[in-house]
């Protein structure tokens, strides 16, 4: 079987959607931001998030064999040796303590000759610690509480007021004033 077999396409062969993205990847290492169509975006994200993590294992290695071996396989994949050089010796060290999410995906308004939905990519710096997460209330707490207050006892609701005293209190409908 061949579910998933091909996830971000791009409608294009293979070797012509390695040559996009290694592009791609080049000028995000470089410039550290791109601009680009949300698919190529989301294409990229995995693309640049493995060269980051090929980077981070060189750094860390002690064997100058599995460093170079490492750095060979970045080369293969971004055919830009300023970009191999920008990745292993300046961005590495940057996301020594970060464990994963190296990129970020802004959406952008619609381009304006086509329409196609266009994003920002940028590199998160090692500065970010991301979104803070909020704590959420539990859908079952609610349902709880609401039937724990319906089982209190009747005397903490207010009494019925009779019907003769309610009528006595309440202003007359049926004065009209006519003009």
């Amino acid at each position: 079987m061949r579910h998933k077999k091909y996830r971000h396409s791009l409608g294009v062969k293979k070797e012509h959607r390695e040559a996009i993205v290694g592009a791609m990847a080049s000028a995000l290492f470089t410039k550290q931001r791109i601009e680009t169509t949300l698919a190529r975006a989301k294409a990229l994200r995995p693309f640049a998030e493995r060269l980051i993590t090929l980077a981070k294992k060189a750094s860390l290695s002690s064997d100058a064999a599995q460093k170079l071996h490492l750095r060979r396989q970045a080369a293969a994949r971004l055919r830009n040796p300023a970009a191999v050089q920008a990745l292993f010796d300046e961005r590495a060290s940057e996301f020594l303590n970060r464990a994963g999410g190296y990129t970020r995906i802004y959406k952008l308004g619609p381009r304006g000759t086509d329409a196609s939905p266009m994003a920002l990519m940028e590199l998160i710096p090692a500065s970010d610690e991301g979104y803070k997460k909020s704590k959420r209330k539990g859908k079952g707490k609610g349902k709880a509480k609401k039937s724990a207050n319906a089982s209190a006892p009747a005397a903490a609701k207010p009494e019925a007021v009779p019907a003769a005293s309610a009528a006595a209190d309440a202003p007359a409908a049926d004065t009209e004033v006519k003009t």
